[in-house]
């Protein structure tokens, strides 16, 4: 009996501690588990989505849903344009402070680090749609590609071997590994704020615990599906400009949704641009928002599309 509670203490014990640090225990090699919904990883994501429960009490005001939209749209740029595009496929440079700053920033998605990003993400592009992709509709199915890999005990080490051009920076493998401190801080600030509006600014009819819902879960879990689509939904949905190896395709919706994330097939066929709408008509915010960046000296060399490219969509 003692020995059982042990035993259950010591598996709650290791379960929070790789919450807590993302390199606790680290299984040496990962691939060889099976690739499977790992119940316990599911646990901040349920509690993430319950989190929605909580609109039956606290309700809805102009306030709180506007801050809830802007807070999106704030950090889907930061996932698509500092996550993907930089940590990614390092399609701008930038300083090393700028280079903490956007990872951080990044983190507030709650999508864990840069690093664990970066890897999947490097491993995706070189495996796109065959057995060896962590999440191709085609291979796995639609719902393990959106959001099953994620839950799998297989996928949750980092792989550094992936990033060593970006694990060489101590305080980016901090991030990385202390995962949930930004999320944390985040939530503190958001909350915070929602108590000075509720104090300072009664009239708004926001309360701390309102916006506290809005724009932490709210906001997070559309952001987290609005993100997963490109893994899921742009791999079946739109049209194929460019002959490439996997089913990337277009999507001007997914574009929408994602601050230009949907020009999916644009973007398999040459990856290192940091522009992805390759057509003057084809919406790619988060670009204008990184040229911009790049115009007031926070970001530089931002890489262009192959002029072949935009003559010839054959390629």
């Amino acid at each position: 009996m003692n020995s059982h509670k042990t035993s259950t203490s010591s598996r709650v014990a290791d379960m929070f501690k790789h919450w807590l640090d993302s390199d606790y225990n680290t299984i040496k090699n990962p691939k060889e588990l099976e690739a499977k919904v790992d119940w316990e990883r599911c646990i901040p994501f349920i509690i993430l989505h319950a989190g929605l429960i909580l609109l039956i009490w606290v309700g809805w005001s102009p306030t709180a849903v506007i801050a809830a939209v802007i807070l999106y749209i704030v950090r889907m740029f930061a996932i698509t344009g500092f996550y993907h595009r930089y940590f990614s496929h390092r399609t701008f440079k930038t300083g090393r402070v700028m280079q903490f700053i956007i990872a951080v920033w990044g983190n507030t998605s709650m999508q864990r680090g840069a690093l664990w990003w970066a890897a999947n993400h490097r491993h995706h592009h070189q495996h796109s749609d065959t057995e060896e992709d962590l999440h191709s509709p085609g291979v796995q199915g639609f719902w393990w590609s959106h959001i099953g890999w994620i839950t799998c005990k297989r996928n949750f080490p980092t792989d550094y071997k992936r990033i060593k051009d970006l694990s060489k920076f101590p305080e980016l493998v901090f991030l990385n590994r202390f995962d949930q401190l930004v999320p944390v801080i985040y939530g503190i600030v958001v909350y915070g704020i929602g108590y000075f509006l509720e104090t300072v600014y009664p009239t708004l009819g926001v309360t701390a615990g309102q916006f506290f819902v809005w724009t932490f879960f709210v906001s997070t879990v559309f952001l987290l599906h609005g993100t997963l689509m490109i893994n899921s939904m742009a791999h079946v949905w739109g049209k194929q400009r460019f002959k490439t190896k996997d089913d990337s395709k277009n999507s001007l919706i997914l574009a929408f949704i994602t601050l230009g994330e949907g020009w999916h097939n644009n973007h398999h066929r040459y990856p290192h641009s940091t522009r992805q709408g390759f057509r003057w008509w084809e919406i790619d915010i988060t670009y204008y928002g990184l040229k911009f960046m790049s115009m007031i000296g926070l970001i530089k060399d931002l890489k262009r599309v192959p002029k072949e490219l935009l003559e010839d969509h054959k390629h």
